[in-house]
């Protein structure tokens, strides 16, 4: 299935779509994850836009904010199963896909400019880690963040194990990423995860106030206060990173995730919640 062509995108980012929608809201660049038929689970081309795109918002002299959601009723799913049996399959694909997956996460934490999340349903997998690489997050009442990795049988390779011990501690964080729980909104303001929580009908009109806020603060300010505070994250996580993502890479070969792949490809109708 293809992504829902609806909404627009905005001249010179047409190259990401539709998996990505780039369009602008006052002063905000909003970049819509596009693939609600399939609660925007990450697939190739989704996976590739993704890795690309910052560079080109990085670049662009009329961005001075960023809002990411999902369009529809996730944020993103996390990844997609049919993409899954193919890096099953084919390691060169795999190998590609890893490399695209570190440059992917490096990205976003080296991104300059403000970045925020409006998460509007589930957040889970890459959408996890994207929504809590975000300088500041919008999470609706019922939407939640989830790292399953190690229940479907993977080394959680690209976010969670590099990440939560930071900002949740660690023994917290051996929970949620060993255990794969969903984190509720409730629970994400409770471990101090999250800037606001709201209603699930105003997540992106309060995620765009909160741009509209950093936007018109002065630019050099704070990128340069981003990229200092992101430091104490860099510096600890790189090394975690390339030792998860390796090891991320051999859980693909083994019989437990093969098994658990198969098993939810078999369901008869179902999603990658």
């Amino acid at each position: 299935m293809t992504a829902s062509p609806e909404l627009a995108t905005l001249a010179g980012y047409e190259r990401f779509a539709p998996w990505l929608l780039v369009d602008k809201v006052g002063s905000v660049h909003v970049v819509r994850i596009n693939r609600p038929e399939q609660f925007n689970a990450v697939n190739e081309e989704l996976h590739q836009a993704f890795a690309h795109v910052w560079a080109q918002l990085a670049a662009d002299r009329d961005v001075f904010c960023v809002v990411v959601t999902g369009n529809g009723k996730a944020f993103s799913a996390g990844g997609d199963m049919q993409m899954f049996s193919r890096m099953i399959d084919n390691t060169a694909m795999r190998r590609a896909m890893f490399a695209e997956a570190r440059s992917l996460f490096l990205a976003v934490m080296n991104f300059p400019k403000p970045l925020v999340s409006a998460v509007n349903g589930p957040a889970v997998g890459l959408g996890c880690s994207l929504a809590l690489l975000s300088d500041l997050l919008v999470m609706g009442e019922r939407s939640y963040l989830a790292d399953p990795h190690v229940p479907v049988g993977l080394t959680a390779g690209d976010g969670g194990a590099a990440m939560l011990p930071l900002l949740v501690g660690m023994m917290k964080a051996k929970e949620y990423v060993l255990l794969g729980d969903r984190i509720t909104a409730a629970i994400a303001d409770k471990l101090n995860l999250v800037t606001r929580v709201v209603p699930d009908d105003r997540v992106l009109d309060e995620a765009l106030g909160l741009g509209e806020r950093l936007a018109r603060l002065p630019a050099q300010a704070v990128q340069t206060s981003k990229v200092a505070m992101n430091l104490h994250l860099s510096r600890a996580a790189l090394g975690v990173l390339e030792y998860a993502l390796a090891e991320e890479y051999t859980s693909f070969g083994t019989p437990e995730f093969n098994d658990n792949v198969v098993a939810f490809r078999s369901r008869p109708t179902g999603s990658n919640q």
